[in-house]
């Protein structure tokens, strides 16, 4: 997995970024499904299936090295399993450069087949929450594939998830959420046992690029009191029969509890319009990138592949003017040595009076200008021996 370390980096307000965990066999497989049948659609415009280490040494089919990547870029992690590209438009002319990465993680055969996703998009103008969601360009949006696990193991996003009625494995289980999600974490708190249309997600009434990024915890009535006190330490209250928003690692730092939580949610299958206002709301603040976050949006940036005619061709001009320039580099090169072999040459000749002596045969140094000087003074430092070993007469 991505490593971890403390980041005070602000996300750009035109990336998207999201992660979770694939319980099912063959997680590879449905996003190749799923992108084949979307670019056979013409909604996307197209995608690369690379591998990771293959991708930073060129990949294969001739396909160009990534871009900048001896500029301070990191090689991808080495549980790497697959890294998909896939480029498509919005609003009409607007691209969405997009990559996902799957993970093996620690126990994976243990841990119900899980596979760790991250997934960074990146619009070439501000993000609008209306766009389609990155997650369904790669994932299929179907309920059976289980691809919408959250990193931290037993929520799911696009559904409700029941708090755990044990109190410190609810404790856990939240306090987890705020310090390691970058989705957005609700806590409903039902009044009373709702109905089947109570117990319906909010997912279908929030934007499209929200729905992959939110997870709804319902707490039972009975746990009004015991879910406040696991949430005490992240300064955040939920109403009774209300709900809340957690500040989680990625929270901004203009992040308000109180302007965050709604006081009274109609579990009866209606919109619960409050609710949506406040989540997109919270979702429009500033972002900080968790040091994952920020290793993904890099990523996406420094190692992209799937370049458009236009990018290749700027992309082979920029090729061709550094070997023209590292061409011109040699030559000068090899004009200083020839010069400094030249002098070196002539003051032999003429501290011996002879002029037969052979010109060195040049070669490429290193350090074009250092080795010349090198050549010379290591030269007339021979001629000085010589000289003083000769006999007086």
């Amino acid at each position: 997995m991505p490593k971890t370390s403390s980041s005070v980096t602000i996300a750009p307000d035109t990336t998207w970024l999201g992660h979770g965990r694939h319980l099912g066999p063959s997680p590879e497989q449905d996003v190749r499904r799923n992108l084949i049948a979307l670019k056979a659609a013409g909604v996307i415009d197209d995608f690369l299936d690379l591998d990771p280490s293959a991708a930073m040494a060129g990949g294969p089919g001739g396909l160009p090295p990534a871009l900048d990547t001896a500029d301070g870029a990191t090689a991808p992690d080495s549980a790497a399993r697959r890294l998909f590209e896939a480029r498509w438009r919005v609003a009409g002319d607007i691209t969405v450069r997009a990559q996902l990465t799957t993970y093996d993680v620690p126990g994976r055969q243990r841990d119900g087949q899980a596979v760790a996703w991250t997934l960074a998009a990146e619009a070439e103008g501000s993000w609008d929450q209306r766009w389609p969601s990155p997650a369904t360009m790669f994932w299929p949006d179907d309920d059976r594939i289980a691809w919408d696990h959250d990193a931290v193991p037993g929520p799911r996003l696009r559904t409700t998830t029941p708090l755990p009625a044990d109190d410190k494995e609810m404790r856990h289980l939240l306090k987890d959420c705020a310090r390691t999600s970058w989705n957005i974490h609700v806590v409903v708190h039902e009044a009373m046992t709702p109905d089947a249309r109570g117990r319906l997600p909010l997912t279908p009434f929030l934007p499209p690029s929200l729905r992959h990024r939110v997870v709804e915890h319902r707490a039972a009535p009975e746990q009004f009191h015991i879910v406040n006190y696991a949430v005490k330490d992240l300064r955040v209250r939920v109403p009774r029969g209300g709900a809340a928003i957690l500040p989680t690692a990625s929270a901004s730092p203009e992040f308000d509890a109180e302007r965050f939580a709604v006081r009274s949610v109609f579990l009866n299958g209606s919109e619960p319009t409050e609710l949506v206002e406040k989540i997109t709301a919270f979702a429009g603040l500033p972002r900080t990138l968790t040091a994952d976050a920020e290793q993904a949006l890099d990523g996406l940036r420094r190692r992209w592949h799937l370049l458009t005619l236009e990018e290749e061709l700027a992309y082979t001009r920029q090729l061709v003017t550094k070997y023209a320039e590292a061409l011109d580099a040699m030559t000068a090169s090899r004009d200083l040595y020839r010069e400094a072999a030249e002098l070196a040459q002539a003051a032999l000749a003429e501290a011996t009076g002879s002029d037969s002596l052979p010109l060195p045969r040049p070669a490429a140094p290193r350090k074009p200008e250092n080795s010349a000087r090198s050549a010379l003074t290591k030269a007339l430092g021979r001629f000085k021996d010589a000289s003083r070993q000769q006999p007086q007469k």
